[in-house]
């Protein structure tokens, strides 16, 4: 076959050679562009374009870790906010039972004042001296001296735990004056008494014998603990 090359100095491609892939020539357009602002504009605006795409494809990834973490966050929080409805019933019921015990506390403080105060009195009795009377003292704060008691009023003495001071005055006779100051030993070294103090003495004749008559006064406190014992009202009998 006869060929003929219409194209002089153009070599004819050789056969077999495949697709090949060839990129514009970037010089050869460069050189064709004469305006240098036109070359920038373009320049910059293949900046941007590459700059913006490649924010937008940062901040979706972002956005993708953060709403990951927002789920995560809400899920921790409806699980803590459960255990917080839990802690706050819990507190409520301790707070109300605390109250309570409070309450009954107080109650049995004030109901066994005078089985406490008889009780150590009796035992702090020496041999040959006995009780003849004992009486509630009430402990009023006096007006100031040369004042009239209607311009202030007469309150009622308080100890520091905020209750009223419960002060006894405990009568009583013995036939030894050394019967007495051991009394009145016994009394102060008891957990349940404060501030004991000889209000009067003397000697009376008592079935023609000669006896001293003495009158103390104590203060009643609660004592500690470790000297309080509780037992049960009712026991079974055998």
């Amino acid at each position: 076959m006869i060929e003929i090359n219409l194209l002089p100095g153009k070599k004819k491609a050789a056969k077999g050679a495949g697709f090949q892939l060839a990129l514009p020539d970037f010089k050869g357009l460069i050189a064709q562009v004469k305006d240098p602002f036109l070359i920038g504009a373009i320049a910059a605006w293949v900046v941007v374009g590459g700059g913006g795409a490649l924010l937008f494809i940062t901040d979706r990834a972002r956005l993708a870790s953060a709403e990951s973490r927002l789920e995560s966050v809400r899920t921790e929080k409806r699980r803590y906010d459960i255990v917080i409805a839990q802690k706050r019933q819990a507190e409520k019921v301790r707070d109300s039972l605390l109250y309570e015990i409070h309450v009954i506390r107080n109650i049995d403080a004030d109901r066994y004042i005078w089985p406490h105060v008889l009780d150590q009195a009796t035992k702090a009795l020496p041999p040959y001296t006995w009780i003849t009377g004992i009486q509630s003292v009430s402990a009023m704060v006096a007006p100031a001296p040369g004042q009239p008691a209607a311009n202030g009023p007469v309150t009622v003495e308080r100890d520091s735990t905020g209750r009223p001071s419960v002060k006894v005055a405990i009568a009583g006779r013995t036939v030894d004056i050394q019967a007495y100051t051991t009394f009145l030993r016994q009394l102060a070294a008891s957990p349940w008494f404060t501030d004991v103090t000889p209000a009067a003495s003397q000697t009376v004749i008592e079935a023609d014998r000669p006896v001293t008559a003495f009158t103390v006064t104590v203060s009643y406190k609660i004592a500690d603990s470790v000297y309080i014992r509780t037992v049960p009202l009712v026991q079974s009998v055998r």
